[in-house]
């Protein structure tokens, strides 16, 4: 799988980034969701897992030609926090190839979600 960099939200330590692939999807790199509430309530099949993203990360997805403002919250948005954050659902990323071209802090991972899926997310796009 082939990286396309789309852009990041970053602090010090904290390095939510969001990827075009070359697969018809996106990566979207955010933090590891503890919160057992959270947890409790989204269905995940073993090849899942979800990530927690700033909702400004969604902004770059125009530098891929999707744009519009995300008001759907629906898959694979599964989730919005108390503080406006989203947690996004998405298949775990294994190749390797993919994983060698981010820098993925221990309290991050990654998912990999389909680009008609994250289009269904927005409206005027």
């Amino acid at each position: 799988m082939r990286l396309t960099f789309l852009g990041k939200d970053s602090v010090p330590d904290q390095s939510p980034t969001l990827y075009a692939t070359d697969r018809d999807s996106y990566v979207v790199q955010g933090w590891i969701v503890t919160n057992p509430q959270i947890l409790a309530t989204v269905e995940l099949s073993e090849d899942e897992t979800v990530v927690e993203v700033p909702a400004k990360l969604m902004v770059h997805l125009a530098k891929d030609g999707l744009e519009g403002d995300v008001v759907n919250l629906v898959p694979p948005i599964v989730s919005v926090t108390e503080t406006g954050t989203y947690i996004v659902r998405g298949k775990k990323i294994t190749d390797q190839e993919a994983l060698g071209q981010m820098d993925i802090p221990g309290h991050e991972t990654c998912v990999e979600v389909s680009r008609p899926a994250v289009s269904a997310l927005l409206v005027g796009n």
